[in-house]
């Protein structure tokens, strides 16, 4: 935890399930709670990741959560809408501040079958802003071999993605465990992006800077989307739907993603 407020990453997610054995789960939930109301963690987003709902853990997670006031709190094994909301509802009733986010970790096959339900939960509430994949966790209930090829796990990758979008919902790709293999990460953080995700989250701070070159825009990305922007602003334009610029067509949704292009070359301070 010492090492959040010093890493690279958007976001730091103290983890109070997987990563605490039982017996030490008092322990690291009281340090976590310490670290996040005392550690200055700049503009990283602090997330506090409770045990599952029907863990004995549970409830007093839900209360360290509101003591320490993360930027969100993070619910894993969510398998249905109907139980983020659920969540919510707890954290709430316990009073959670109104400006603490809440995500979910998708990581069993019932996660793919209710991802309509979890759409319209992302559309329902607006607390509920994020949705993170557990591949390995994914990959062990469905039987594969951990962690399985993305080629294996495509079809429900893509099923969380169009969950995500439907619902208005942030997704962060898995894990990729081999931190050593750098070559094979960089390539896998592309594939993660050209398939929609929003991020991913990192098992070790070696893999922060591939991360982010796959999510950030390049710089013909970015000369791009200026240049659509500036043609669609253009008085001449103001009526059209489709303009040409340098022997191709564009739309008016490539004006949307020119600006959400921009945003994130923004927010990288690419620009």
């Amino acid at each position: 935890m010492a090492k959040g407020p010093e890493v690279a990453a958007d976001a730091i997610i103290v983890d109070l399930e997987d990563a605490v054995a039982p017996d030490a789960k008092t322990e690291a939930r009281t340090a976590a709670v310490h670290s996040l109301r005392s550690l200055d963690y700049g503009q990283r987003v602090r997330v506090l990741r409770v045990n599952a709902a029907e863990s004995e853990w549970h409830a007093d997670d839900i209360d360290a959560a509101v003591t320490a006031a993360p930027d969100a709190v993070m619910l894993p094994k969510a398998e249905s809408g109907e139980q983020v909301q659920q969540f919510i509802d707890r954290l709430e009733a316990a009073g959670l501040s109104d400006t603490v986010a809440v995500w979910a970790m998708l990581e069993s096959p019932a996660a793919v079958v209710a991802a309509p339900s979890l759409a319209a939960a992302g559309a329902a509430r607006a607390r509920f802003t994020t949705v993170c994949i557990g591949n390995n966790d994914l990959s062990l209930a469905a039987g594969m071999a951990v962690p399985a090829p993305r080629s294996l796990l495509q079809a429900w990758l893509q099923t969380f993605v169009a969950a995500a979008r439907a619902g208005g919902l942030s997704i962060l790709d898995g894990v990729y465990n081999d931190f050593k293999d750098a070559e094979g990460y960089a390539e896998d953080c592309r594939a993660s992006r050209a398939l929609g995700m929003d991020g991913r989250t990192v098992i070790h701070p070696v893999q922060i800077d591939a991360a982010h070159a796959a999510f950030s825009p390049d710089e013909a990305s970015i000369a791009e989307a200026r240049d659509i922007v500036a043609t669609f602003a253009d008085p001449a334009n103001a009526g059209s739907g489709v303009v040409a610029i340098n022997g191709r067509m564009y739309e008016r949704l490539h004006h949307d993603l020119a600006q959400r292009t921009l945003a994130r070359a923004q927010r990288f301070k690419l620009v």
